[in-house]
């Protein structure tokens, strides 16, 4: 846990194995008490190798009480060429409770030469608010990575790509900065929820510097006082 100067609370994941494969199981659970805010990130970029056999899998549970916050900021999750991963996130957040979402995915790291063309990725969330379904979606791609994101419907061959959720009563506002900073590679939309709302950004790129660029201000601006994890900056 970072020593920050004020709330929220910082708090950093650490997977001490490096990496994951096929068999690999994670799993996290955080839980934010009413009034209590907290910003979550990781150590480093997850890696998912190669797998011989099975998939490597991480499960996220996020809960959050009366009037709290949280924030989840993993660094980018690096999808290795034959690599086989099931994400999934389930977040259940008090009626009146406030969350950032982020998962940022790079196929392949170009600078070094490595290109992911095959394997098996999912990525599942779903959220709740008040007992109320208010985001879900699930996104898999595989066994042929390289052509699937070679599609102008999904990333027009893009290696990175993110997500950002925002579930607030403020979300609408954003949506006008958020859109200036994500540019043409992307897009983002915002909804009324039940008695909040949503903003959901997407974001793609060349390759993950190119995607942190854009990814960096997104964060600052939508995290509030807390800004960018301390690990990000690094």
């Amino acid at each position: 846990m970072p020593s920050v100067s004020a709330d929220p609370l910082e708090a950093v994941l650490i997977n001490t194995a490096g990496g994951l494969t096929g068999g690999d199981r994670l799993d996290w659970e955080v839980d934010v008490g009413a009034g209590a805010s907290a910003s979550i990130t990781t150590q480093a970029c997850e890696k998912i190798y190669r797998a011989a056999s099975d998939r490597a899998e991480v499960r996220v549970r996020l809960t959050v009480g009366a009037g709290g916050r949280i924030a989840w900021l993993p660094q980018e999750t690096i999808v290795f060429d034959r690599a086989a991963f099931a994400r999934t996130l389930d977040v259940e957040l008090a009626a009146d409770a406030e969350a950032l979402l982020l998962e940022a995915t790079v196929f392949g790291r170009l600078a070094m030469g490595e290109r992911t063309t095959h394997g098996g990725f999912h990525d599942r969330w779903r959220v709740r608010q008040d007992g109320a379904l208010v985001h879900a979606e699930d996104f898999r791609i595989g066994p042929d990575i390289a052509a699937s994101l070679g599609r102008a419907a999904v990333v027009g061959g893009a290696a990175a790509m993110t997500t950002v959720l925002l579930v607030s009563p403020r979300a609408e506002a954003f949506l006008d900065p958020v859109r200036a900073i994500i540019g043409g590679e992307g897009d983002a939309s915002a909804w009324s929820v039940k008695k909040s709302g949503k903003l959901l950004a997407r974001l793609f790129a060349e390759d993950g510097y190119q995607l942190r660029k854009r990814l960096v201000p997104l964060v600052e601006l939508l995290n509030g006082r807390a800004g960018l994890p301390k690990l990000w900056s690094l």
